[in-house]
């Protein structure tokens, strides 16, 4: 599978819904692909509108470098040195936070990645992970 506009338009709808019925604040949903390029975006009513560029470092970063926000977050506690460098390569594009959310076919091939902010980064990560679970893909946050 491919991480085609339907299916972003799928996961955006599932992971904003998810906000919704758990009474997070208005969430904003990306979805890249493998290359890190913007398939779909949406902010929820309320969000502010600097959210897209938050939505899109989660992403961005996780397609970069191979592992889920959580991970970065990790690794970023571990040594600053290598995030810090890494974001300097990469035009100050990674915010590494759970809440970016790399997405795996059933080979387990990284075929591009969701981004949600707006609530806590672990309501995040959560709102992403429906929206991809529900497609039929992996989340790997």
């Amino acid at each position: 599978m491919t991480l085609t506009l339907h299916v972003a338009r799928k996961i955006i709808s599932v992971a904003m819904k998810t906000g919704i019925d758990q009474a997070m604040k208005p969430l904003s949903v990306v979805v890249v692909d493998a290359g890190g390029h913007v398939i779909a975006f949406e902010r929820g009513d309320g969000a502010p509108p600097g959210r897209f560029d938050i939505a899109l470092g989660k992403a961005y970063g996780s397609v970069m470098l191979g592992i889920g926000g959580t991970a970065q977050r990790d690794r970023a506690e571990a040594q600053s040195y290598f995030v810090l460098a890494a974001n300097g390569a990469y035009n100050g594009k990674l915010i590494p936070v759970p809440g970016g959310i790399l997405v795996r076919d059933d080979a387990g091939r990284v075929i591009g990645a969701v981004g949600v902010t707006g609530d806590t980064s672990e309501n995040d990560l959560a709102a992403g992970a429906a929206g991809i679970a529900s497609v039929g893909l992996t989340a790997d946050g």
